[in-house]
């Protein structure tokens, strides 16, 4: 039997400067069909009337679900550390309002 060792298993990710400044987005629109969910980052300006997509991921739906162990696990560490996260912005729309899903 093999030793699987990490040190053989690293990935070397490359992060270009475009992509490193990121993007600020107060609103997620999450979508899926039956082989995708599509999260589309959306910010939105108070008092305008039109919020623009400012980007889209695509997954399948095992990274989809991976994400949400991360997301989780990262939430739990944060609350650990710095307290609880506060979730009742009434301001803004639920994460999903209903969308019509994706077709793949």
């Amino acid at each position: 039997m093999e030793n699987n060792n990490n040190k053989d298993n690293k990935l070397n990710i490359e992060l270009p400067e475009d992509i490193a400044d990121g993007v600020y987005s107060n609103l997620a629109v999450i979508t899926h069909s039956q082989s995708e969910f599509v999260c589309d980052f959306v910010q939105i300006m108070p008092g305008m009337p039109k919020a623009k997509v400012r980007s889209r991921v695509i997954m399948t739906p095992e990274n989809a679900k991976r994400l949400l162990h991360a997301l989780q696990d990262n939430i739990r560490k944060f609350e650990e550390n710095l307290g609880t996260i506060k979730d009742g912005n009434s301001d803004l729309p639920p994460i999903n309002f209903g969308t019509p899903p994706t077709e793949a």
